[in-house]
C-alpha cells in the first residue's frame, strides 16, 4: 500500500502537468509515425525527434536516439533510449512503449480527422491517441511526477525506451537488444501496452497467447483446364483448398489439430454478453468453441484464415485453378512451444490433404506466448498503485493477443520482473476507424506508475 502522503504528493503533481501532458500528446497524435515502407518513414523520425526532446524536459540525463538492424539488413525504425543512472544499492525500472502507429486505413471510416486529436467527452480521439502514444506520456509525465515528489531522494536508476516500429512487427527488436543490452538492463520492465478491463477499472495483463503463421499452398494439377471437359474426375485446387481448410476446426468452432496444448480455466469471469458488445458479434450466432469465454481467449489456441490467393471473382471463367494458398494465423496460449505447433499444423494440413491433392506447408513467424510470476515484489507494488490510482480492485486478466518482443524480453533479462500495462479499453478501437483514448484512466494511469515508481525507489537489502 503507497504511503499517504506520498500518494497525495503525486497525486498533486500529476493533477498539475496532466493539461499540458495532454495537450502534448494530442501533438504526438499529430505526427503520422507510420513505420511501414508504404507511408513516409520521415514522420517517424520525426516522431522520434519529438520524444527525445520531451524526454529531455522529463529530466533525463542521457538521451539518445538508436537503430539496430533488422534480419534482412536494413536499419531498423528509430527507438528512443534515455536513462537516469541508480544510485548506488539501487535498482532500476525499464518503461518501454512504442511511438510508431497503425495506419489510418479508409479516411472515411473515420468520424473526426484521425491525425488531429480530438476531445468528445470523456475520449480523445486520433490514430495513437491510445496505442501507443499515451504509453509514452505515461511514462515521461510520471517520471517528471516523481521526481517533483522525491526530489534530490531519488535513486532510482530509470530507463526509457520507446521503440519506432511496433506495429511493423518489430523486425529489428531481438537484435536491438543484443546490440544494447548494456544499456536496458533492468530489474523491472513496465510494458505500457495492453489494455484494462474496463474504462475506470485497471488491469494488470499476466498472460499473452503466441503467435505462429504459415503458408498452406495445394495443388491439384500440373496446369488449369477447362472445367466442363475435365471437371468431374479431378478437382480445382480452390475446392480442394476449401475442404482443407474446413478441416482446422471441428463442428463446434474449436481448433481441431491435433496436440496443441489447452491451458487451466482462468479463474476471471467475462460476461458472454460483454465479450459479444466489445467484440461486435451478431447477435443471433453462437459463439465458437467451448469452454468459458476468458478461457477461450487466453488459454485455448484459435486459429484463422487471413489471407487466401485465389481467383477473384471479376476474373473468374469456366477454369479449373491448379494451385490455392492461404495464410494462416494460430494463436497459442502458456505452455505451448510455437515451433511445435508449426510442426503440428504441418503433420495436419498433411493428413488431411483431400482427394490426394499435393500440400505444403511453409512455416512463418513464431511468438512465444508469456505467463507472468504476479508474486513478485514488483508485480504487487504495481497491483498496489493501481489500487490507490483508481481507487478499486485491479484485475489480473490475460490477453488473447500477442505481443511477440515480450518473449525476447524475457529471454534477454531473465532476471527482471514484466509487468505489462496500458492505458487502453474495450472501447478503444486499437487499429481500427476511431480509436480512442478514455482520458480520465490516462490520467490514473500516470499516477499509478508514479506510485510503482516511488515504491521501487528503495535500496536493495
Amino acid at each position: 500500500m503507497p504511503n499517504p502522503q506520498v500518494e497525495i504528493e503525486v497525486k498533486n503533481s500529476v493533477d498539475s502537468r496532466f493539461s499540458s501532458a495532454l495537450e502534448t500528446l494530442k501533438r504526438l497524435v499529430a505526427i503520422p509515425s507510420v513505420a511501414w515502407e508504404s507511408h513516409d518513414l520521415t514522420k517517424v523520425r520525426e516522431s522520434a525527434e519529438a520524444v527525445k526532446e520531451l524526454a529531455r524536459e522529463a529530466g533525463f540525463d542521457e538521451v539518445e536516439i538508436l537503430t539496430a538492424q533488422q534480419p534482412d539488413g536494413r536499419d531498423g525504425m528509430p527507438a528512443v533510449v534515455a536513462h537516469k543512472k541508480p544510485s548506488p544499492g539501487y535498482p532500476t525500472v525499464l518503461l518501454y512503449a512504442h511511438h510508431d502507429v497503425q495506419p489510418v486505413g479508409d479516411g472515411a471510416d473515420w468520424n473526426t480527422d484521425p491525425w488531429a486529436a480530438t476531445e468528445i467527452g470523456d475520449r480523445l480521439y486520433g490514430r495513437g491517441a491510445a496505442d501507443d502514444k499515451a504509453g509514452v506520456m505515461t511514462h515521461l509525465t510520471s517520471v517528471a511526477a516523481v521526481q517533483d515528489v522525491c526530489g534530490d531522494d531519488l535513486g532510482l536508476g530509470i530507463t526509457l525506451f520507446i521503440e519506432g516500429e511496433e506495429e511493423a512487427g518489430s523486425p529489428s527488436f531481438k537484435n536491438f537488444l543484443q546490440t544494447y543490452r548494456d544499456k536496458l538492463e533492468a530489474d523491472a520492465i513496465v510494458v505500457a501496452d495492453s489494455s484494462n478491463w474496463r474504462a475506470g477499472v485497471p488491469a494488470l495483463t499476466t498472460s499473452l497467447r503466441g503467435v505462429i503463421s504459415g503458408t498452406i499452398t495445394v495443388r491439384t494439377l500440373d496446369h488449369a483446364l477447362h472445367s466442363g471437359m475435365f471437371g468431374g474426375p479431378v478437382v480445382d485446387a480452390n475446392t480442394a483448398m476449401v475442404r482443407l481448410l474446413a478441416s482446422l476446426h471441428d463442428d463446434k468452432g474449436s481448433v481441431a489439430v491435433e496436440g496443441l496444448v489447452r491451458g487451466d480455466e482462468p479463474s476471471l469471469t467475462y460476461e458472454e454478453s460483454d465479450f459479444r458488445k466489445d467484440a461486435g458479434t451478431l447477435p443471433e450466432a453462437p459463439l465458437t468453441g467451448v469452454g468459458s469465454v476468458a478461457s477461450r481467449l487466453w488459454q485455448q489456441p484459435a486459429l484463422s484464415i487471413i489471407g487466401m490467393d485465389v481467383t477473384p471473382v471479376d476474373q473468374s471463367s469456366n477454369t479449373m485453378a491448379a494451385t490455392a494458398r492461404a495464410r494462416v494465423s494460430l494463436r497459442v496460449p502458456p505452455g505451448q512451444d510455437p515451433e511445435k505447433a508449426h510442426r503440428l499444423l504441418s503433420e495436419h494440413v498433411s493428413k488431411h490433404a483431400p482427394w490426394g491433392s499435393e500440400v505444403d506447408y511453409e512455416a512463418g513467424e513464431a511468438g512465444q506466448p508469456f505467463e507472468a510470476d504476479v508474486t513478485s515484489e514488483a508485480a504487487e507494488a504495481v497491483l498496489g498503485a493501481m489500487r490507490s490510482a483508481w481507487s478499486t480492485e485491479p484485475v489480473l486478466m490475460g490477453m488473447g493477443g500477442s505481443i511477440p518482443f515480450v518473449a525476447s524480453l524475457v529471454e534477454t533479462f531473465p532476471q527482471a520482473s514484466i509487468l505489462i500495462t496500458g492505458i487502453e479499453d474495450p472501447d478503444t478501437r486499437a487499429h481500427s476507424a476511431n480509436e480512442s483514448l478514455y482520458i480520465p484512466d490516462f490520467q490514473r494511469a500516470i499516477v499509478s506508475e508514479a506510485l510503482f515508481l516511488t515504491h521501487m525507489n528503495k535500496k536493495g537489502q
